[in-house]
Order: C-alpha cells, then sequence, then structure tokens
C-alpha cells in the first residue's frame, strides 16, 4: 500500500490541468455528459474526453450510461468542498499580494 503522502500526490496530479479543474467545477453543479459540458468547459470534444478519461481513472468522476448519453458527476461531493478550499486560498494569497503591492506603490510616490 503507497503512503498517504503518495496517494495525495497522485490526487494532485490528477487535478493538475486547468482544463480538469473546470470540468470538476462543472460537475460540482450537476451531472452532465459530455455534449453538455464542452460548450462551458471550451475544449474539443476529443481532449474533452480525454480529460474525463483522466479523472475517472483517478477515481474522481463516475459514469452512467442512459441510451446514447454518457453522463458524468463526482464520485464524491467532498470534491466540491476541496474546489472550494482551493478557491479560498488563491483569493486570500492575491489579495495579500494586492495589498503588498499597493504599499509598495504607496512607498514610491512619496
Amino acid at each position: 500500500m503507497l503512503p498517504i503522502s503518495e496517494l495525495k500526490a497522485e490526487l494532485f496530479r490528477a487535478l493538475s490541468h486547468p482544463a480538469r479543474i473546470r470540468i470538476l467545477e462543472a460537475l460540482a453543479t450537476r451531472e452532465q455528459s459530455v455534449s453538455e459540458m464542452q460548450p462551458e468547459i471550451g475544449i474539443e470534444l476529443s481532449h474533452l474526453s480525454q480529460q474525463l478519461g483522466v479523472l475517472r481513472r483517478a477515481g474522481l468522476v463516475v459514469t452512467r450510461k442512459e441510451g446514447q448519453s454518457v453522463y458524468y458527476s463526482l464520485k464524491n461531493p467532498q470534491m466540491t468542498d476541496l474546489l472550494k478550499v482551493a478557491k479560498q486560498l488563491l483569493i486570500s494569497s492575491l489579495t495579500e499580494t494586492r495589498d503588498l503591492l499597493a504599499d509598495l506603490h504607496a512607498q514610491v510616490n512619496r
């Protein structure tokens, strides 16, 4: 069995592509087919399918077939929480950077 740190690294590798993040954010709102997701994600269908495959193999999304359509959804609703926390961390970091830049700008203009 892999150490938990290795498993966490594998999770973050699966999250390490902007398209995969956009896919997960889209699926956080509702189950969707590839054709439903494509306009929102903004990449070619073949590339979208490839990225969905990565997420499926990583165990982050699950599929359900209905007729000819395959619907994707988050395997674990806690992924939504992880995405929210990541966004909050980025906002906090960017806010600190903005404040530092404002302070530097103010010092230069004195």
